[in-house]
């Protein structure tokens, strides 16, 4: 029998083999400043925990004694060592970070510190994203940086999806983006809404959950050589986050003013390490975001003038407008559900090479509505209401039917109209595999990528008016995929101290699907407010491209830096691209001035997307809802118009600026660009012809479409501005220190040169492929300016954070709405400023809540109307005709905050949001 004495020896021993925990504390501080560094982050190396700095610096951990602990923080080199009861750890800045932005979206070759690099690039931590209050990370976008522009529709459908976003005003295709270095596939959404973006289709940006994001590299300038199609504005890089230092749970919810709009959002972020360098990281993230309505009362004047013409049917009208103001209307912004789901891994093979992998998914249904249909301008057969309905009330006559001899008066009893819905299903996802090392010098990199996006819609609550009676009430429209597999293999190398090269190849394969609805969305006129895809149109499309580049990088002094890249693209469908770069650096006053400047060329393929798709849309012009038609330029309608086949988009970029350092803690940078892009593709005018004996009324006829229209390598482009930003940090300020952020973009230049020629059968109709309203979409629909000044405060365990966003003036001259009169008028959104407020407080090492208030001083897009010349004077100068067109622009008043067409920033107004953070 074993005997008690011996239990205890033996209890004693494992006691005495357990690690002891204690407190360990201290402060992380900057070598330099002796300031204290906020957010840096305290890891026991080869356990899972782990804390981070508070306001002051200061920390608080238990750790075993004598373990090692990891400090490190963005821009400083990292520290490790035995922790002791009371630790002051000081950090001293480093390039090592910051080289990855030029080595990930500048140059493919040497590395460069922020201030070094030979072109301007902007970088977000996911702190500055999420401090935004935003729910997306396109949102957050566009209160970080001042060249990044998007907003939500006002006429929603598929755009609920995903909304338009560009950077420098050159539409949303034109900018590549990455993950983790890598192509991000392009989004199957092509626009077709008359907002900015029309025409083209871009990355859902919305897709990527920001608590997985790392930071955000945004390098503004045109990268074709480096990366080949879409980098004409520039690169977007989204760097992962990658070594576990804690799990977070984060919850944010939020509401707007008037109490719609109502967010959940639910995110978790965890992971492992293993080894010295091993890690994996992953995030889950569920999301609620319902609609918020902003609709507007209808003006009877203008309303009866669109729907009206007989006694009966204006008094129709005006009763019914008193019963219901808006005319029913719900237009706004959609409900949104998402989940996102994400995972980065990397396995470290001996102690030069890595094999890694990424992997992101993201569902996302949501729900919009048409333009309500009132009695007075559709009936519905009875095929959406009960004659009980609404009291048995009938505003309709039998004068006043659309159907007199086939519906009987009495099936309307209890008919108010009805909206349609619109409801989009979307998955998107993306995954990297690949492996990175080092042999003798010698850096690799060989990787595959994968994309997909795919979205399916439905419309209910609405009918066919061609199937009569007999029409369905719900449809399935159909929908569009586009997905992409690409294989990089890079390679690099600094051959000497001033001597680096990099070379490396690519292969890309995409597919675009256009999916067929059924049949009875598309018969005849098709599902009211959205028609389906006809089997006409449907198909599969694919191409296939290789290309390979070149890169040197030459420090002729230590002051002086040159660098050039040349690459060749060979397309499947349209042949070869080579396009090059030249960029350039000088430091001086002991690298306190940087001179940087960069030349190239550049080249964007047209998507399939503009080759391929084809389809019926429903517009509401001059007051009805008119069919138009989208024909591909393969298609026997472009023939017969002279259309011809698209090429690639080039461009010539030059960028020059300069970076002064004067103190460590004040830098400013201001950077001028030039964007000339000849074979711009445009999605033309909506075309039509008066005449249906015409070569163009023939053609529409037998398409069975009011209009028509289709892309052409129509245009040249001009677009110049100014980007800078200053940044002014560690100010004392009583116990706490002040931050100051200026960053703004000025645009010198957004226009066409010359103008394009018209088909002969196009001209002889008296249309035009580019018509006023288009040239105004693209060259005046984005603000003329933006600017960004931010303070951040921390003192203690508070933080603040104010931020003022300054929109510049938007333009547009809608022919649609407003008639021939805006050739000589345009609608002006005024500037305004949109201040946000963040209040954060940290209640310790595992637990810290943020409050945002967005748009604090309820600021809403006002706007005007502004004559041209004489004509829109004299126009204007009679009140009654003045009103009316304003109310015409925005559908009878219905959009009266954005009118049709959208503004610079949102409708919404005054946003409140909290968000806690849980660590553990």
């Amino acid at each position: 029998m074993i005997k008690i004495s011996h239990l205890i020896k033996i209890f004693i021993c494992l006691l005495l083999s357990l690690p002891t925990f204690a407190q360990v504390t201290g402060k992380v501080i900057d070598a330099a400043d002796k300031s204290p560094i906020v957010g840096a982050s305290i890891v026991i190396v080869g356990a899972q925990k782990g804390t981070t700095t508070n306001a002051d610096g200061n920390f608080s951990l238990d750790a075993p004694v004598g373990s090692s602990i990891s400090i490190s923080f963005i821009g400083y080199e990292t520290q490790t060592l035995t922790a002791a009861a009371t630790n002051t750890v000081s950090l001293s800045s480093t390039a090592t970070n910051l080289s990855e932005v030029v080595v990930a979206v500048g140059s493919r070759n040497s590395q460069r510190t922020l201030t070094d690099t030979p072109l301007p690039v902007d970088i977000l931590s996911t702190k500055e994203l999420t401090s935004t209050g935003q729910p997306t990370f396109d949102k957050a976008l566009q209160y970080r940086v001042p060249s990044f522009n998007t907003v939500n529709t006002p006429v929603n459908d598929a755009t609920t999806l995903l909304d338009p976003w560009e950077i420098r005003n050159m539409g949303p295709s034109r900018t590549l983006v990455l993950v983790n270095g890598k192509r991000k596939n392009l989004s199957s959404l092509l626009y077709v809404q008359f907002s900015p973006g029309r025409g083209e289709t871009g990355v859902d940006l919305s897709a990527i959950p920001q608590q997985a994001i790392k930071r955000v590299e945004i390098l503004r300038d045109g990268a074709s050589a480096q990366y080949g199609s879409d980098a004409i504005a520039g690169v977007m890089n989204v760097i992962l986050k990658d070594r576990f230092d804690y799990s977070s749970l984060n919850i944010n919810t939020g509401i707007t003013s008037k109490g719609d709009g109502g967010l959940v959002d639910v995110a978790f972020n965890s992971g492992a390490n293993f080894g010295t360098k091993g890690f994996v990281n992953y995030t889950v993230n569920l999301s609620q975001q319902n609609s918020a309505v902003r609709s507007g009362i209808v003006d009877a004047r203008t309303e009866i003038a669109t729907f009206g013409g007989s006694t009966a049917a204006d008094a129709l009208i005006t009763n019914y407008l008193k019963d219901y103001p808006t005319a029913g209307n719900i237009n706004g912004t959609g409900a949104i559900s998402a989940g996102k789901f994400l995972i980065n891994a990397g396995i470290p093979l001996g102690d030069n090479h890595e094999l890694y992998a990424n992997a992101e998914m993201v569902t996302k249904r949501v729900l919009s509505y048409a333009n309500f249909r009132p009695p007075y301008w559709r009936q519905d057969r009875g095929l959406l209401h009960s004659p009980t309905d609404n009291g048995g009330k009938n505003y309709l006559t039998q004068a006043t039917l659309a159907y007199p001899n086939q519906d009987a008066l009495s099936l309307y009893n209890g008919y108010i109209g009805y909206a349609p819905t619109f409801e989009g299903n979307l998955l998107d996802y993306n995954a990297s595999i690949g492996a990175r090392g080092e042999n003798n010098g010698w850096k690799h990199d060989i990787s595959l990528t994968t994309g997909y996006n795919q979205q399916i819609y439905s419309v209910e609550n609405t009918v066919n008016r061609t199937l009569g009676k007999s029409s369905p009430t719900r449809f399935r429209p159909g929908g569009y995929a586009f997905g992409n597999l690409v294989g990089n293999i890079d390679i690099s190398r600094q051959v000497t101290d001033k001597l680096g090269i990099a070379f490396g190849m690519e292969g890309r394969s995409e597919t675009y699907t256009i999916t067929a609805g059924d049949t009875a969305s598309y018969s005849g006129e098709g599902a009211n407010s959205f028609p389906g895809i006809s089997a006409n149109n449907a198909g599969v499309f694919q191409r296939f491209n290789i290309g390979g580049y070149v890169d040197l990088s030459y420090d002729i002094t230590k002051n002086f830096l040159i660098n050039g890249t040349a690459r060749t693209e060979k397309y499947s469908d349209f042949g070869n691209a080579n396009v090059w770069k030249i960029s350039s650096r000088y430091k001086l006053a002991e690298d306190k001035v940087v001179l940087r400047g960069s030349v190239s060329t550049g080249f964007r393929a047209p998507s399939l997307h503009q080759i391929y798709a084809q389809s019926t849309q429903a517009s509401f012009i001059g007051g009805s809802i008119q069919l138009s038609g989208l024909f591909n330029n393969k298609s026997t309608q472009a023939r017969l118009l002279g259309i011809p086949a698209l090429k690639p988009e080039r461009s010539t970029n030059i960028s020059l600026g300069v970076a002064l350092n004067p103190t460590r803690n004040l830098s400013v940078t201001l950077d001028y660009y030039n964007i000339k892009v000849k074979d711009r593709i445009v999605y033309s005018s909506t075309i039509s012809s008066s005449n249906p004996s015409s070569a163009l009324g023939q053609i529409l006829n037998q398409a069975g479409v009011t209009s028509i229209q289709f892309f052409i390598n129509g245009i040249q482009t001009t677009t110049a501005g100014l980007d800078y930003v200053v940044s002014y940090r560690n100010l004392p300020a009583g116990r706490g220190k002040v931050g100051l952020n200026l960053a703004g973009n000025f645009q010198l230049v957004n226009r066409i040169d010359g103008t394009p020629a018209d088909p002969e059968a196009i001209r002889a109709a008296g249309s035009s492929i580019l018509n006023t309203q288009i040239k105004s979409l693209l060259t005046e629909s984005r603000p003329k300016y933006k600017s960004i000044l931010g303070i951040d405060y921390a003192i203690s365990k508070w933080t603040f954070n104010l931020n003022n966003t300054l929109f510049g003036p938007t333009y547009f001259q809608d022919l649609d709405n407003g008639g021939s009169i805006m050739e000589n008028i345009r609608a002006a959104f005024k500037p305004a400023v949109v201040t946000d407020l963040s209040v954060g407080y940290t209640f310790g090492k595992n637990l810290s809540a943020t409050a945002n208030v967005n748009n604090l001083f309820n600021v809403l897009p006002k706007w005007d109307l502004v004559a041209l010349n004489e004509t829109g004077s004299q126009y204007l100068a009679n009140a009654q005709q003045a009103a009316d067109l304003r109310s015409y622009l925005s559908f009878n008043g219905r959009y009266s905050i954005l009118g049709y067409n959208g503004a610079q920033f949102s409708q919404l107004g005054t946003t409140f949001n909290a968000n806690i953070q849980l660590r553990f």
